[in-house]
């Protein structure tokens, strides 16, 4: 038989800033705490919440962007492993784990939905905190929904800060 299997796939919210520390050679280590909530139905078909807490370790690159763009409540996308260590601290053993990450995808908005300000007008530019990469304008939360504003195809006004519904969007 070949290797085992180690995965652990996170979706929670950050429950404090991004703890962010450098190597001696200049490599970038983020501590990220991450909850995450399960709710089930007791005895007496009550709903009960219960939430996890999970220690994450995001290296390189990917502690940068996580510097950069995290804040408490971010939601965010975790894969990775479990990882067991140990340390003594004052002649007491202490047990760890962590959760080392090899992918991390930001999830939400911005402006109450996972972090940072919204743009004017209520929408934001993905590149600018809400998420990696892209030009996509998003919706905030606060923001009315004017279905008129935009026709169903527009390419060359695409990224501009001209509004246009979800139903535009083609994913």
């Amino acid at each position: 038989m070949a290797r085992g299997v180690n995965k652990v796939i996170l979706i929670g919210n950050l429950g404090n800033d991004p703890d962010v520390r450098s190597t001696q050679s200049g490599s970038m280590i983020a501590t990220l705490s991450i909850a995450t909530t399960t709710s089930r139905k007791d005895r007496d078909g009550n709903w009960q919440e219960k939430t996890e807490w999970h220690r994450v370790k995001v290296f390189g690159k990917t502690a940068e962007t996580a510097q950069r763009y995290l804040t408490k409540g971010s939601q965010v996308y975790i894969e990775g492993r479990l990882e067991y260590g140990s340390y003594d601290k004052d002649g007491v053993k202490h047990y760890t784990t962590d959760i080392i990450c090899d992918d991390m995808q930001m999830l939400g908005g911005r402006g109450g939905e996972g972090g940072g300000a919204a743009r004017e007008g209520g929408y934001q530019q993905r590149g600018s905190g809400g998420g990696y990469g892209g030009d996509r304008p998003q919706r905030s939360a606060a923001a009315p929904r004017n279905e008129s504003a935009a026709p169903a195809s527009r390419p060359a006004d695409f990224g501009n800060d001209i509004p246009f519904g979800d139903d535009d969007i083609p994913f």
